[in-house]
């Protein structure tokens, strides 16, 4: 009986939890909001190129991520949706421009052509701008009374620093300027990651569990796991980069080795990556524990987040 729990492949909180249904409902209610938040008007071309990207598809883990803690905590989706939005907001705005050709050059994103290549490098930029600004305003105007100002504050707070230098833009400034070296440290690679990924993922997971007037206590619980799930999203990409196909990732594969960068797998090999992966998941699951029931959708979305294929 020992022997068969060790081998037990699926979580007892997926046993419980149907994911695929609830991811589907939740990205549905996500995808409709985000559409509703940028409307075509003059001057047309700048709207189309921000909706292009915003609602070219995709997972939508970030918002789903926010109203999932909100949601635990004790707060509604409606409490939430407009951080959610902005958080996918900032995202898309981090691809537009990681896509370009001074970043990392890539022709495809979700399947489709990438930003720049249908609207152009200068539209294309723009359109990042464009969708960052309205992420703060979002949150400002779009957030329900019922929510306190102060905590909105704090989300607002939170997103300027996990998208600046103190976030993603200083992991990418150390993402670029480490293309092409073959002396990385692990510690350089973790930085990059821990910014360049994480930062926004704890974002997401933090300013949900903040709406809905989280303790001091939780947002330390809601950090470590976010932590922890973030870098584990990060080794799954870079197994992926290798592993799966370009249809399957819907953006270009074998980049990362074509840029000679180094990655997780470079350092570890591919098994010893999976498996620091599902430790950090583990970990991040186990910060959820006081949250009893309420976390399943946490803790399943964390599991499902280093099973994915795309």
């Amino acid at each position: 009986m020992v022997a068969t729990d060790n081998v037990q492949k699926t979580p007892p909180e997926e046993a419980t939890f149907n994911l695929a249904a609830y991811l589907k409902e939740r990205q549905k209610l996500c995808d409709t909001a985000l559409d509703q938040a940028i409307p075509i008007i003059y001057p047309e071309t700048i709207y189309e190129a921000m909706r292009y990207s915003l609602l070219a598809g995709g997972k939508r883990v970030r918002p789903i991520l926010c109203l999932a803690t909100c949601e635990m905590i004790g707060g509604t989706i409606e409490m939430a949706m407009p951080t959610a939005c902005a958080v996918e907001m900032i995202h898309t705005m981090s691809l537009i421009h990681d896509d370009l050709p001074a970043m990392d050059n890539d022709d495809y994103r979700r399947g489709k052509l990438t930003n720049h290549k249908v609207y152009g490098e200068d539209v294309a930029i723009l359109a990042g701008d464009g969708l960052l600004a309205l992420a703060f305003e979002f949150v400002a105007i779009q957030t329900p009374q019922n929510v306190k100002r102060e905590l909105v504050l704090q989300v607002i707070a939170r997103l300027g620093r996990a998208l600046g230098a103190a976030g993603l833009v200083g992991g990418q400034v150390v993402d670029l300027e480490s293309e092409g070296k073959s002396d990385i440290s692990l510690e350089t690679l973790n930085f990059i990651h821990q910014h360049k990924t994480a930062a926004l993922l704890e974002a997401c997971v933090v300013c949900g569990g903040i709406i809905a007037g989280a303790s001091p206590e939780d947002v330390q619980r809601l950090t470590r796991y976010a932590q922890n799930i973030g870098l584990a999203f990060q080794i799954i990409d870079d197994i992926l980069d290798i592993t799966a196909t370009q249809e399957q990732l819907g953006k270009t594969a074998g980049k990362d080795q074509k840029a000679q960068k180094v990655t997780y797998p470079s350092l570890w090999g591919l098994e010893e990556s999976r498996l620091k992966a599902q430790e950090l998941v583990k970990a991040a699951c186990a910060e959820l524990e006081p949250f009893g029931e309420r976390a399943k959708s946490l803790q399943a979305i964390a599991h499902f987040i280093i099973s994915r294929n795309n």
